[in-house]
C-alpha cells in the first residue's frame, strides 16, 4: 500500500513539513491522531476549504483519527489577514456559525471505528482560561521577535498596521495544539501554508511545556492556471452551504476548470486514483472541447458536497439549457437554481406578444431589430425549440413551471424571461 505521505505528495499536497522523516516514521507506527482547525468567520466554509477537509479524509483512510476543531473562541478574533483587521462578529452569531459549519465537516468524516473522528469547540477550553493564564502559561514561551516574523503580521506592520487582538491569535491556535495533545494524545496538525507560522508555533509549543515532539504539515494554496485565488467566481466566494451557492452554481465552477489546472485539481478535490486522472489528462490534450476530465471533476465535487441526486440534477439542467436536453423534465427548484446564474428579465402575461421582445426582455440580443434579425436567421430558440418566425406570439402554455421562458440565441448566448402578474 502506498505511504500516505507519498499519496498526500502525488496529489500536490505538501507544501511544508516539520521533519518528514520523524513524521514519516509516526505515520508508519501509527494510528496519529491530527486535527485540522476552521474559524467560524463567515456562515458556511468555501472550496477552499475543501483541502483540508479532503486531506483529513483521506489520512482517516489511511487508518489515523483525526479531530476537526470548528473555532468558537478563535472564530471571534480571526487570524491577520494582509488586508487589514477582521470585523468582529457578535458571540451569537460565531456560535451558530459553530453549528452550521460542523454539519458541513461531518459527513466528509467517519465516526466509527477504531480510528473514529472527533469534532470539537476551542471555545470550551479557552472560555475557561483567564488572561493571567494565557500570559504565564503560554504567552512566556514566544518571542514577541519571532511573532513580528510572521508573514502576515509583518506585511500589516509595512502597511495598516494590526491591533494586538490579532496580532496575538497565535497564541490561541498554539494553546489548542497543546490542549488537544493533553486531551486526545494529537500530534499533528493540519493546515494551509498560509498558517506555517502558527502550525510550527504550536509545534514549538508543546516542545517547550511537554517535552514532546509534535508534527506541522502544510497544504499549497491553490491558484488559478493565471495565478489568481482559486476558489471564487464572479469575485464571490463558492460557497459549500446550497443556499449560498445552489448545487447548479456550484457544479458550473468546476466545469469551467481551465485546461492547464484540472488534473491537479482532480488530484487535489476527487478520489480518482492514478490511471484514471492520467486518462482524463491524455482526454484533455486529445479532445479539449470535449471537457471530459472537467466533467468529471464536476460531478464528482458535486457529489462529495451536494449528494449524488443534486449532481445529475445540477449537470442535466446544463445539458438542457443549452439544448441538449429536455427544460421540461426539470423540477422547479433545479430550474430556478439555474436561471439565476443566467440573465434573467421581467416580464408580464401581456407581454407575451413576440419573441424578438422576449429575446430583448432577456438580455439575448441588444435591439428588436436584431432579434427580428436572429430569428430570420434561424438562431433563435424558445425553451429549446428554432423560431422561425418573427411575428409569432408565445402562449402561456409553453411557460415553464407557469413562470420562466429560456430565450437562446445560437448556442451559446443565453437569457430568461420571468412571467410575474400584471
Amino acid at each position: 500500500m502506498t505511504h500516505v505521505l507519498d499519496e498526500l505528495r502525488w496529489r500536490g499536497l505538501v507544501a511544508e513539513c516539520t521533519d518528514e522523516t520523524a513524521l514519516r516514521q509516526a505515520l508508519d507506527d501509527g494510528p496519529v491522531t491530527y486535527y485540522v482547525g476552521f474559524d467560524p468567520t463567515a456562515p458556511s466554509l468555501h472550496v477552499g476549504h475543501l483541502v483540508q477537509v479532503l486531506t483529513a479524509r483521506r489520512l482517516q483512510q489511511y487508518g489515523h483519527r483525526p479531530i476537526a476543531l470548528v473555532g468558537g473562541a478563535t472564530g471571534l478574533i480571526g487570524d491577520p489577514k494582509a488586508t487589514g483587521e477582521r470585523t468582529l462578529n457578535d458571540p451569537e452569531v460565531v456560535a451558530s456559525w459553530v453549528d452550521r459549519i460542523r454539519g458541513q465537516i461531518e459527513p466528509f468524516l467517519s465516526f466509527d471505528g477504531p480510528n473514529a473522528a472527533t469534532v470539537v469547540n476551542n471555545l470550551d477550553w479557552t472560555a475557561e482560561m483567564s488572561a493571567i493564564e494565557l500570559l504565564r502559561d503560554v504567552g512566556k514561551h514566544f518571542s514577541v521577535n519571532r511573532m513580528l516574523d510572521r508573514e502576515a503580521v509583518a506585511t500589516r506592520l509595512a502597511s495598516t498596521g494590526i491591533s494586538y487582538t490579532e496580532f496575538s491569535y497565535v497564541l490561541l491556535q498554539s494553546n489548542d495544539f497543546l490542549e488537544l495533545h493533553r486531551r486526545f494524545g494529537c500530534s499533528l496538525q493540519l493546515g494551509g501554508s498560509d498558517q506555517w507560522g502558527n502550525l510550527t508555533a504550536g509545534v514549538d509549543l508543546i516542545r517547550r511545556v511537554e517535552g514532546h515532539r509534535a508534527h506541522a504539515l502544510a497544504t499549497p494554496l491553490l491558484t488559478k492556471a493565471d495565478g489568481t485565488k482559486f476558489g471564487k467566481t464572479e469575485g464571490q466566494a463558492v460557497w459549500l452551504d446550497p443556499a449560498l451557492t445552489s448545487p447548479y452554481a456550484f457544479f458550473q465552477f468546476w466545469l469551467a476548470a481551465e485546461d492547464a489546472s484540472v488534473a491537479d485539481y482532480l488530484r487535489v478535490f476527487t478520489f480518482r486514483d492514478a490511471d484514471e486522472i492520467a486518462a482524463l489528462e491524455v482526454a484533455t490534450r486529445e479532445r479539449p472541447a470535449a471537457r471530459e476530465a472537467q466533467r468529471v471533476l464536476a460531478r464528482d465535487v458535486t457529489a462529495l458536497v451536494h449528494g449524488q441526486d443534486a449532481a445529475r440534477r445540477a449537470e442535466a439542467a446544463g445539458h438542457a439549457l443549452f439544448g441538449r436536453g429536455d427544460l421540461g423534465d426539470l423540477d422547479e427548484r433545479t430550474l430556478a437554481e439555474a436561471l439565476a446564474e443566467v440573465p434573467t428579465g421581467a416580464v408580464t402575461a401581456e407581454d407575451l406578444v413576440d419573441v424578438p421582445r422576449l429575446l430583448v426582455a432577456a438580455g439575448v440580443v441588444p435591439s428588436i431589430s436584431a432579434g427580428r434579425r436572429v430569428v430570420a436567421e434561424g438562431g433563435a430558440y424558445v425553451n429549446n425549440s428554432k423560431v422561425t418566425d418573427p411575428d409569432a406570439a408565445v402562449g402561456a402554455e409553453q411557460l415553464l413551471h407557469g413562470r420562466w421562458l429560456v430565450l437562446r440565441r445560437g448556442r451559446r448566448t443565453l437569457g430568461a424571461v420571468e412571467v410575474r402578474p400584471s
